[in-house]
């Protein structure tokens, strides 16, 4: 592994910012595109469960469906990539059964050896299901993915423009989501800032550091 310097890290975080205009004539090459799709496979989750499905829409027509779901702003329409961001609902043994297939492949040993995970995994979630925050648990997972994805489209030079201000049950039903077990959640737009964007040059306002990080 050969990892960024501190310098690179510190640099391509304070240049991202959230573009409120993208150039609609640039598209992200496939290399990178690829790049940041596994981002989104390698994001972390609480057990490994991965409870989301991630929605790439590149279809200017679906962008344009989506586009009033979501107050109209441009940046559905005009970045290269829209990433929507789903949750699977009322998670429960079906999913919990599907990952221990995946390790058993990955690890290369027998699911049913795997009983002390899966015990402990289904103990979590129901106790979670009996109070009533098995959902909210589940997107706060999906937020994690926004983040990675943010930072690894900074470091590798692409922009991006996090996304809550939509209607989620309108999405839902463009993407064919309405009565199925996955919901959106948040969105993320992703591709070029556009010259004129007054966003790129603005400095960022952020809490002095020693405002916010408390060593002990």
């Amino acid at each position: 592994m050969h990892p960024i310097s501190a310098d690179a890290l510190l640099h391509a975080l304070n240049w991202r910012y959230a573009t409120r205009k993208f150039d609609p004539s640039r598209i992200i090459g496939g290399d990178t595109w690829h790049a940041l799709e596994q981002s989104l496979v390698l994001t972390a989750s609480s057990m490994g469960i991965q409870p989301w499905k991630f929605f790439v829409v590149t279809d200017p027509a679906v962008k344009a469906l989506l586009r009033p779901a979501a107050w109209n702003q441009s940046q559905v329409t005009d970045c290269s990539h829209f990433v929507v961001m789903t949750v699977r609902r009322d998670l429960g043994a079906e999913h919990v059964d599907r990952h221990i297939v995946r390790m058993g492949e990955i690890h290369g040993v027998a699911p049913d050896s795997l009983g002390k995970f899966r015990q402990m995994a289904m103990g979590n979630l129901d106790k979670a299901r009996a109070g009533g925050t098995l959902d909210t648990w589940q997107q706060h997972q999906v937020y994690i993915a926004l983040g990675q994805l943010l930072a690894a489209a900074a470091v590798l030079g692409v922009d991006t423009c996090p996304m809550e201000g939509f209607a989620p049950e309108k999405f839902d039903e463009i993407l064919g989501l309405a009565g199925t077990d996955y919901a959106c959640v948040v969105a993320c737009a992703a591709g070029y800032r556009a010259a004129d964007d007054p966003g790129a040059a603005r400095k960022k306002v952020r809490f002095k550091t020693e405002d916010v990080i408390v060593r002990i």
